[in-house]
């Protein structure tokens, strides 16, 4: 039975994920080519469809027809040749060309239109990469058994799978490179431990190819080839017989040089096409002197606060001192943690925990299993199981959270994700400290103040701005008695259009003095067109005796909404007698 553990271990992962898969195609049209994934998919349609890949004329009609751009810039920049040149690099759209060519084929013979995105495209790429996700699963399952035993092995890539942001990048958000990039990563872990066991050419060969095409992916993945630079070289003892057979082997070295620059070729080339160079600047930004901790501790959407099994990750970099990847997994795991820290676009735009480092856990899996295989062998290993699951389950819960808009792709802060911490159904309440991180608890401690109430109405817009005023009123004078002041503002308002980008606004006016508040209207639990009830707090300061209140709606132009019925309570508490 013990045997079946990674197989079983292997199956449930690919369950999940096609799950996963499914679950987010329900009732809808699915649309992979967005966003990241537009820009390293763009290359195929362009280069094999419409025979255009530097002035892109073909593609102001193809997002009239599908909304591929969604509002956002083309992803490519135009030179003073004249040419748009991709700003991703063509890695990924070299490893989805196969599924691509097959969707060509289905869409001819399934009478669909062949040109790149229509529903044949776009579930050949979501199939795409579930195919090299779950390969890669099994590709790591040998790697892993190599080095440790069948329980051993199952729950290292149960944790790595299910308790990580891996699912969301491998069966929802499947157009984008980090699927790819950890199918190369578990292919180049298996080339390595081939090759150290028995040298051959062919070994060799796939070492150089897939560190190029890594590199084509994303330009830092590069770093990969630290690992079969390092492999084995653990003890002094290790090192000299592992040079000595590099030295034995000299024509391989050749045969991975050669085969990383075939694979780097094409990119060469095609830069060379648009831009007229072969090396081509797209623009990053690194901060190598002050890396952005925030990437692993922050709560905007930090490695460690959203996916925490990544402590023991890091964790058992202590424990992998015996084992011949030592040196090539603690160099490796530090050096792009380090990279990734880095970069000054540090969000990683829309995210769930720290995408950018999902490709490299295969090789996050080595330290992972070496802890787990140590807790093993301890009494409380029982209690460490169970973390596990409650990790799993915790994960599992965010990523339905993260795919409803609960988790928010950007805004996450330590209040709001406190309120809503498996919490399946926020209030309105909860939804507010998106925005803003005032919130009075235990009201029954305040004393009830006065109530303005207000019934519906159509809310028109103010003639010198983009507002719409909902009350603008003088509150009474401050009791000289009392301490702190809380306003509770409670609105149920319907958005007809523009909810999007619209904000419900609160401003205490005291002379020259503001004091300002502000919520969204769109959430996860507020859509456009139903009315919907909106609460949150301002706290008065104490300098603010008599303050003016201003509430009001700020958004675009073609907003239309109407006031269902608005609250505003005032709450006081007595100041404590010295």
């Amino acid at each position: 039975m013990k045997k079946l553990y990674t197989l079983i271990a292997c199956c449930l992962i690919s369950t999940v994920l096609l799950q996963y898969r499914a679950m987010n195609i329900k009732g809808q049209k699915l649309k992979v080519t967005t966003w990241d994934a537009l820009g390293y998919y763009l290359y195929l349609p362009a280069g094999f469809i419409y025979k255009d890949v530097t002035e892109l004329r073909w593609l102001p009609a193809a997002d009239s027809k599908y909304g591929i751009l969604q509002g956002a810039n083309y992803p490519a920049s135009r030179e003073a040749n004249g040419n748009y040149v991709m700003k991703y690099l063509g890695g990924v759209a070299i490893m989805e060309s196969p599924f691509f060519l097959a969707a060509r084929m289905a869409a001819r013979s399934l009478d669909y239109p062949d040109d790149g995105f229509s529903a044949p495209f776009q579930y050949a790429i979501a199939i795409g990469t579930l195919f090299y996700c779950i390969l890669a699963i099994f590709l790591l399952r040998s790697v892993l058994l190599r080095y440790f035993d069948e329980g051993t092995t199952a729950i290292t890539l149960l944790l790595l799978c299910l308790a990580t942001n891996f699912i969301q990048y491998a069966a929802v958000d499947s157009g984008m490179s980090h699927g790819y990039i950890f199918f190369l990563y578990a292919a180049i872990l298996y080339a390595t431990a081939r090759w150290h066991e028995q040298p051959r050419a062919i070994w060799a060969i796939l070492i150089g190819f897939i560190s190029g095409l890594a590199a084509i992916c994303r330009p830092t993945e590069a770093i990969m080839f630290l690992v079969p630079l390092l492999w084995n070289t653990h003890t002094k003892e290790a090192a000299k017989e592992k040079w000595q057979q590099v030295k034995h082997h000299k024509g391989h070295i050749s045969l991975t040089v050669l085969f990383g620059f075939i694979a780097v070729l094409p990119q060469l080339i095609y830069w060379k096409v648009a831009s007229g160079s072969f090396v081509y600047d797209v623009g990053s930004r690194w901060d190598f002197l002050l890396p952005h901790l925030r990437v692993l501790f922050g709560w905007e959407k930090g490695w460690f606060i959203y996916t925490p099994v990544t402590i023991f990750f890091v964790a058992g970099l202590f424990f992998v001192k015996r084992f011949p990847f030592r040196k090539a997994v603690l160099w490796f795991c530090l050096l792009n943690i380090y990279i990734i820290i880095s970069w000054h676009e540090w969000r990683y735009a829309a995210s769930y925990s720290t995408r950018a480092l999902v490709e490299s856990y295969p090789v996050f899996a080595l330290p992972l299993a070496a802890f787990v295989d140590r807790v093993n062998l301890k009494k409380w290993r029982w209690a460490f199981y169970a973390a596990g699951m409650y990790l799993i389950a915790v994960n599992l819960f965010q990523l339905n959270q993260y795919n409803s808009g609960v988790l928010h792709y950007d805004d996450m802060n330590r209040r709001y994700y406190g309120r809503i911490y498996l919490n399946a159904q926020p209030k309105p309440l909860d939804m507010s400290l998106l925005d803003t991180d005032e919130m009075l608890c235990g009201e029954d401690k305040y004393k009830k103040g006065p109530v303005i109430t207000l019934g519906s109405k159509s809310l028109q817009k103010d003639a010198q701005s983009e507002q719409w005023t909902i009350v603008d009123t003088q509150l009474a004078n401050n009791n000289r008695d009392l301490g702190e002041k809380w306003i509770k503002i409670a609105c149920d308002i319907k958005v007809h259009t523009g909810i999007w980008g619209s904000y419900l606004e609160a401003e205490l006016l005291q002379g020259d003095s503001v004091k300002h508040n502000h919520i969204r209207l769109f959430n996860a639990i507020s859509p456009e067109g139903q009315m919907n009830p909106y609460v949150f707090y301002v706290k008065v300061p104490e300098y603010f005796y008599a303050p003016r209140l201003k509430l009001y709606i700020k958004g675009n132009a073609g907003l239309r909404a109407e006031l269902g019925g608005m609250s505003l309570t005032i709450f006081e508490k007595i100041k404590a007698i010295r």
